[in-house]
């Protein structure tokens, strides 16, 4: 069923001709985002944690709130230094509380904080973060992907695996939706729409990824 202002095939057209996915072109930031980092494949321990941290912020709201804060967000979380936030103690979720360029949410504070230092020790018990969350690379979806396809599927069994896992390990605000969405933006799977320019470059990109 078509939804107002999603194109019948999800794909939005720009004048020079870009074929998007319809929500990478509905503001100039999602653009950058949709076009450079949205689906590349990350091995990197300090933005898979930045990554699981915004996701947990952008809980109840959206990603382009998030997106906009960002690098506020790097700057009041030490740019998400797992080892650094892992010592923030109760004057750094005051300060944090009064920092108005980020989302001021003690919950979510407070779960960031206790999420690194969950990390420590999934670090001493299994080793870098990348290696750990790419052991839940989703099979690839089989047949054309669209974006209806991608409204009525729920979360694949591994982001449900992986949200299960960290939540026995301790970690907050780590459900499989949320979870699914950090695997979407970090590369773990290609849900660019078909016929969307990017997917071909995202594709490309994890074929030649080496997995951690």
């Amino acid at each position: 069923m078509a939804r107002p202002g999603i194109p019948p095939d999800g794909l939005a057209r720009d004048p020079a001709g870009t074929v998007r996915c319809f929500w990478g072109a509905s503001d100039p930031d999602y653009v950058r985002y949709h076009d450079e980092e949205w689906g590349f494949p990350v091995g990197e321990d300090v933005r898979l944690f930045e990554k699981l941290s915004l996701e947990g912020f952008q809980a109840g709201l959206s990603w382009l709130t998030i997106l906009r804060k960002r690098e506020a967000f790097r700057a009041a979380f030490a740019g998400f230094d797992h080892a650094r936030v892992a010592r923030f103690g109760e004057r750094d979720v005051q300060r944090l509380l009064a920092d108005a360029s980020i989302v001021r949410h003690r919950g979510k504070i407070e779960a960031v904080i206790d999420n690194a230092r969950r990390m420590e020790e999934l670090l001493e018990s299994e080793g870098p973060l990348a290696s750990y969350v790419w052991a839940f690379e989703p099979e690839a979806r089989a047949g054309p992907l669209d974006w209806k396809t991608l409204a009525a599927q729920p979360p694949p069994p591994a982001a449900s695996a992986l949200a299960k896992d960290l939540k026995r390990r301790g970690w907050r605000f780590v459900g499989p939706t949320t979870v699914y969405s950090f695997m979407q933006a970090m590369g773990l799977v290609d849900d660019h729409l078909d016929g969307c320019d990017t997917r071909a470059r995202v594709e490309r990109a994890r074929a030649a990824f080496v997995r951690p």
